[in-house]
């Protein structure tokens, strides 16, 4: 499965972004698909994940009732809508296909990641 993240950009404090992610590979719509950040200095951290056929969706208590996952298989792709950004949510932000898990090493394949900048 390779994994395409786009996306990302400059935003002010309250604004809103929506990450894409294209999953390329019969298989994809078999995974779990999440999306992690990395800030500088720090570790990377689970955001969000959706199940294999969406049913299901989980989300880092930092940002849950601000960040929507949702995917589409037939068009092998999964989004992460981004409301009520504030400053710390400024992070690359990766996508990822694996087995449901808030630790990234569960997931098998990630993406390059995208750039995510909140200004104060």
């Amino acid at each position: 499965v390779q994994l395409q993240a786009s996306g990302g950009g400059l935003v002010q404090a309250g604004g809103s972004l929506r990450l894409s992610c294209a999953a390329s590979g019969r298989t994809a719509s078999n995974y779990v698909l999440g999306w992690f950040r990395q800030a500088p200095g720090k570790e990377r951290e689970f955001v969000a994940a959706i199940s294999s056929r969406g049913g299901s969706t989980w989300y880092a208590d930092s940002v849950k009732g601000r960040f929507t996952i949702s995917r589409e298989n037939a068009k092998n792709t999964v989004w992460l809508q981004m409301n009520s950004l504030k400053p710390e949510d400024t992070a690359v932000y990766y996508c990822a296909a694996g087995t449901y898990s808030t630790r990234s090493s569960s997931y098998d394949y990630w993406g390059q990641g995208t750039q995510v900048t909140v200004s104060s």
